[in-house]
C-alpha cells in the first residue's frame, strides 16, 4: 500500500482492499476526516479514467487562470514562445506591475506539473522575477495564449513495462544575458512520463560537450533518486537505467576509462555518471537529435518540430473519446482519495509514482 501526504490532503492505493479500509478507518477515529472515494480531482489536478490508462490534466486550474488575467478571449497561439527565442535582461521599458507579473508567472510554475510543454517557456520568464520588462510580460501572453488554444491538454498515463529511461539535452551558452547553458531532461517509466525540468546551469560551460555532460549528471542523478524510491516501495527494476542523449562527446566521456585533462574541472560529474555506468547501474546511448525527446526543454522550437515532441511527452486532448460512450471497467487494484480539513493545497513531489501505479492496474 502507498499513502502520498500533502498537509491535509491525502492517497491512498494498494491491491489490498481490505487493508485500506482498514487503514481509512483508523485514520477517521483519529482525525476529522472524509473519504471521497475513486479519484478525480486532486490538489488542481483533474483525473479521468480512461479505457486505456489514466488522462491528468489543469483545465479548470488554466480557465480560473485566464480569467484572472482577461485573456479568457484571447486569439491562441501555436507555440509558447517564439523559435530559437530568447528574453533579455534589459530589453525595453519597466514594467508597472512587476507583483503582477510575479504572481502570474509564480501560477504558471504549478501548471508545468502536468504541462512539460511550457516548462522552458515558464523557466526563462522566472529569470526576470524581480524585474520585469514589458517585453516579459509579452513573452508571458503568448503562454497564457498557447494555454488558451491546449486548455484541455493533459498528460496520458498508460500501463507498461516498468524500465526507466531518461532523455536528455543541454542548449549550449544558451542563455544571451549570461551565456550560461540550459539543461533539460524528461524521465519515463515505460512510456509514460514521471520527471522533467528545464534549468539554467549554475556556471558558464566552455564547450558543447560540457555543458551536454552537465545535463547528462544531472539526469543521471534524477533517475538515481527515483530508482531508490522504488526501492523504498518494494518495487523492483530489473533492467538498468538507460539515458538517451545527442552528443558523441558526451556519450564516449561518460565510458572512456581515460580521464581527459582538458575536463579535470567536471571530475564530480564525470565521476558520478561514470561510476554508474561501470557498475552496470546505468546505461547510456545515443540518440539523433530529430529524436531528442528533451529538446522542447532547451530552446524554443518551430510548430512542427514543437507539436512532435508533444506527442512524444504524451501530452493530448482526452476530447477523442465518444461523448456518452459507455464503459465498464475493471480494476486490479482500489484506488482511494481522502481529503481532511481543507483542499485546495499545492501537489507535492511523488504523486507521479501514485497516479502510475494506479494505471498500471488498469
Amino acid at each position: 500500500m502507498v499513502l502520498l501526504l500533502y498537509v491535509d490532503d491525502i492517497i491512498l492505493t494498494g491491491s489490498n482492499s481490505s487493508l485500506i479500509t482498514s487503514v481509512i478507518s483508523a485514520l477517521t477515529q483519529e482525525f476529522d476526516m472524509k473519504d471521497l472515494g475513486q479519484l478525480t480531482y486532486f490538489l488542481g489536478l483533474q483525473i479521468s479514467y480512461q479505457s486505456d490508462g489514466l488522462f491528468v490534466s489543469q483545465t479548470k486550474y488554466i480557465k480560473e487562470l485566464l480569467d484572472k488575467v482577461d485573456l479568457q478571449d484571447s486569439k491562441p497561439c501555436p507555440t509558447p514562445c517564439l523559435p530559437y527565442h530568447r528574453l533579455l535582461k534589459d530589453d525595453g521599458k519597466p514594467y508597472s506591475h512587476p507583483e503582477q507579473y510575479r504572481s502570474i508567472v509564480g501560477a504558471l510554475q504549478y501548471l508545468t506539473f502536468t504541462r512539460p510543454d511550457i516548462a522552458f517557456s515558464v523557466n526563462q520568464a522566472c529569470q526576470f522575477m524581480h524585474n520585469p520588462m514589458e517585453s516579459h510580460v509579452v513573452a508571458v501572453k503568448r503562454i497564457l495564449r498557447y494555454l488558451k488554444g491546449t486548455i484541455d491538454f493533459g498528460i496520458w498515463f498508460k500501463p507498461g513495462l516498468l524500465h526507466l529511461h531518461a532523455y536528455s539535452d543541454a542548449d549550449w551558452a544558451g542563455d544571451p544575458n549570461d551565456r550560461r547553458s540550459v539543461s533539460g531532461f524528461i524521465v519515463y517509466l515505460g512510456s509514460s512520463p514521471i520527471s522533467w525540468a528545464s534549468k539554467k546551469q549554475h556556471t558558464v560551460s566552455r564547450s558543447s560537450t560540457e555543458a551536454e555532460y552537465r545535463a547528462l549528471a544531472i539526469a543521471a542523478a534524477e533517475l538515481a533518486w527515483i530508482r531508490q524510491l522504488f526501492c523504498d516501495l518494494h518495487v523492483p527494476l530489473h533492467v538498468p537505467p538507460l539515458i538517451h542523449c545527442d552528443n558523441i562527446s558526451a556519450i564516449a566521456f561518460s565510458s572512456n576509462p581515460v580521464f581527459h585533462s582538458r575536463m579535470k574541472h567536471l571530475q564530480i560529474d564525470y565521476h558520478f555518471v561514470r561510476e554508474r555506468v561501470i557498475r552496470g547501474d546505468l546505461h547510456v546511448q545515443h540518440v539523433p537529435s530529430a529524436e531528442q525527446f528533451a529538446d522542447i526543454l532547451t530552446k524554443g522550437l518551430s510548430i512542427p518540430l514543437f507539436q512532435h515532441h508533444c506527442s512524444n511527452l504524451m501530452l493530448g486532448s482526452s476530447k477523442h473519446e465518444i461523448e456518452g460512450a459507455c464503459k465498464t471497467l475493471h480494476f486490479k487494484s482500489p484506488f482511494f482519495l481522502v481529503v481532511w480539513l481543507c483542499p485546495n493545497h499545492y501537489s507535492s513531489e511523488g504523486i507521479w509514482l501514485c497516479l502510475l501505479s494506479f494505471a498500471q492496474a488498469l
